[in-house]
């Protein structure tokens, strides 16, 4: 991990806030020249799927597209198997639904510094005219898988379980010297009131 470079001072301390967020993860791939069809099932479910690298917001959760006819929906947990079952259910002549809920955790970043601190482990241009409220890519940070999706109250993370504690501790090391706070984990509720999602 490199040592994040000197921070400049500018008279006062920024802050970064970093939040765990609960959540249940269902992707949904559309089987070959059906993603029409997977996305109409999934509007009349109320849960509109996004074009390729944005997100869409649903009554209960947010859909997230990083690959082309995949989707990535996230709700509140429930009961094991219940979020899953339902999209087999919806979808079995238009999609695969797979389960990833204990495969990805899920971070919210906060703070006038979360870009530049997001910024010295990724190589992606995050200035908001390129990578603006809305959009959500799958890129690498500190050697780590990540999908980050810019809401206006911050950024996003998804990240594999395997890997998170390592993202977890990139980005205590990293946003420290920027004032860091850890706050208790937020509901994906709170999350999705972000008007902007």
């Amino acid at each position: 991990m490199p040592a994040p470079s000197p921070i400049r001072d500018s008279g006062r301390a920024s802050r970064v806030l970093l939040a765990r967020i609960p959540i249940d993860v269902v992707e949904l791939a559309a089987f070959g020249g059906r993603a029409a069809n997977a996305a109409a099932v999934a509007a009349r479910l109320g849960f509109p799927l996004p074009a390729h690298g944005r997100m869409a917001r649903a009554p209960d959760g947010i859909a997230l597209s990083v690959r082309p006819d995949r989707w990535l929906l996230l709700t509140s947990p429930a009961a094991p198997g219940v979020s899953v079952v339902r999209w087999q259910n919806a979808c079995a002549e238009s999609a695969a639904a797979t389960d990833l809920s204990s495969g990805l955790a899920a971070r919210l970043l906060a703070g006038p510094a979360v870009r530049e601190v997001l910024a010295r482990g990724c190589r992606l241009d995050l200035d908001p005219s390129v990578f603006g409220t809305g959009q959500t890519v799958t890129t690498i940070i500190a050697q780590v898988s990540v999908t980050l999706c810019a809401l206006s109250s911050g950024t996003f993370l998804l990240t594999p379980t395997s890997t998170s504690r390592h993202l977890d501790e990139w980005l205590a090391a990293t946003a420290t010297p920027f004032g860091l706070d850890r706050i208790a984990a937020q509901s994906f509720l709170e999350l999705i009131g972000d008007s902007t999602v």
